[in-house]
């Protein structure tokens, strides 16, 4: 057996069902296993997205799953891939090629039936790895032994294949983040540093995905601190603060228990706060959705900062019962980072505690009057209404939302005297 290969047998997530009408309609002997679901599965990962390479032109492809009754969907048939829709999952089905022309970002490209020419074509030599369906691991650029040293190494000159795509700038530092360990390799640290300016050559919604995905990962500040000294994190993330608001973050999303954001941990980081983002969300592309969620962060920092003095509190409450307990602690854990990079102010140790007690102590409780119930009571519809029910509603608040509906009935006739 040649040194890079090695039978490993097949992994449980092989065994899928609708996989095995895609890979039949195929046939074993044309297909592959590549990229993501290969690597994440020796690295002990969960495989979620099963991505097949065949030899087959996508002509040929599309033909026999149709003639195996599967739907196939041109997803970049110009690139040779094809998604294969079996019993309602999805999988990428992507012939053999090679680049014959590059731009930077994207690629003219020759089918082949050479699948050590199609590895080579791949950014990284752990996303190089192939495995066939005799369970045989096809590996011609050592990416087994990178991925177990924490090693993310270019297949080949890394300058060329900075060169053919300048998103691998910034996904170096991903791979980094989620499979790396120690110092970036060298090699591809020094062609990052060359080549870092070709980074805005990239759109800014491919930049801003790329730093999502690596902001996600569950320690992601070595990978941060090479990108700023290898000159990428000013061009992706100009508005970057100090990065030592992320140790702060981390600790403090441990401490509440709390699963990666890469939205709470992006909003963090510039360091003019909240008067940075709309020139963020808007060089970024970032969704509305995306805008939404950094945006309520940052506004809730604003309120925990303030909570201690007396209208603070009342902010405070305000944000417990309409955005819930688990925004609010996010918003804590934003005011409390940037506090500790001196990238703003915000609760010392005893009040963060204080807060903490109380966020961790909120119990779910409706408001027991609506907007109809002052209607009843003779209140025209209008601003006047909606200002004197948010005066109840703050009343009901700092009395410990203790008042039923009957008592605050009784305070809406006090009010109108």
């Amino acid at each position: 057996m040649p040194p890079a290969t090695r039978q490993i047998g097949l992994p449980d997530w092989t065994t899928n069902p609708a996989l095995a009408r895609v890979i039949d309609a195929l046939g074993a002997e044309h297909v592959r296993f590549v990229g993501g679901c290969v690597r994440d599965s020796l690295a002990g990962r969960t495989v979620k997205d099963i991505d097949l390479a065949t030899s087959l032109l996508p002509e040929t492809v599309t033909e026999r799953l149709a003639a195996a009754g599967l739907r196939a969907v041109d997803t970049g048939i110009s690139h040779g891939t094809v998604t294969a829709v079996s019993n309602g999952d999805a999988f990428e089905v992507t012939t053999l090629r090679i680049d014959r022309e590059t731009d930077g970002r994207h690629a003219i490209v020759t089918f082949t039936d050479d699948w050590v020419a199609d590895a080579a074509r791949r950014d990284f030599t752990i996303n190089a790895i192939s495995l066939s369906l005799d369970g045989v691991l096809h590996d011609p650029f050592d990416g087994e032994v990178d991925l177990a040293a924490g090693r993310i190494r270019f297949v080949g000159d890394p300058s060329e294949r900075i060169r053919e795509d300048y998103l691998r700038l910034l996904r170096l530092f991903r791979f980094h983040a989620h499979f790396g360990r120690g110092k970036v390799d060298e090699k591809a640290m020094a062609a990052v540093r060359e080549l870092a300016p070709g980074l805005k050559r990239i759109s800014a919604e491919r930049i801003g995905d790329e730093l999502l995905r690596l902001l996600a990962a569950p320690d992601p500040r070595d990978a941060m601190t090479a990108m700023r000294d290898a000159g990428v994190l000013g061009v992706a993330l100009p508005e970057a603060g100090p990065l030592s608001v992320l140790t702060s973050l981390l600790e403090s999303e441990r401490e509440a228990g709390l699963e990666p954001d890469p939205l709470l941990r992006l909003a963090a980081m510039p360091g003019g706060g909240i008067a940075d983002l709309p020139g963020l969300a808007g060089r970024l592309r970032l969704s509305n959705a995306d805008r939404g969620r950094i945006a309520l962060y940052l506004r809730l920092a604003e309120t925990v900062r303030g909570a201690g003095a007396e209208r603070g509190r009342l902010s405070l409450l305000r944000a417990l019962q309409h955005d819930g307990p688990a925004a609010v602690t996010a918003g804590l854990i934003v005011a409390r980072a940037r506090l500790a990079a001196g990238a703003g102010d915000g609760p010392d140790s005893q009040e963060k505690a204080r807060l903490l007690h109380l966020i961790k102590a909120w119990q779910e409780k409706d408001f027991p009057l609506s907007g109809k119930d002052l209607v009843a009571a003779g209140i025209s519809p209008g601003p006047e209404l909606g200002e004197l029910l948010q005066t109840l509603e703050d009343w009901w608040l700092e009395q410990d939302r203790v008042p039923d509906r009957a008592a605050c009935l009784a305070e809406l006739e006090r009010r109108r005297g």
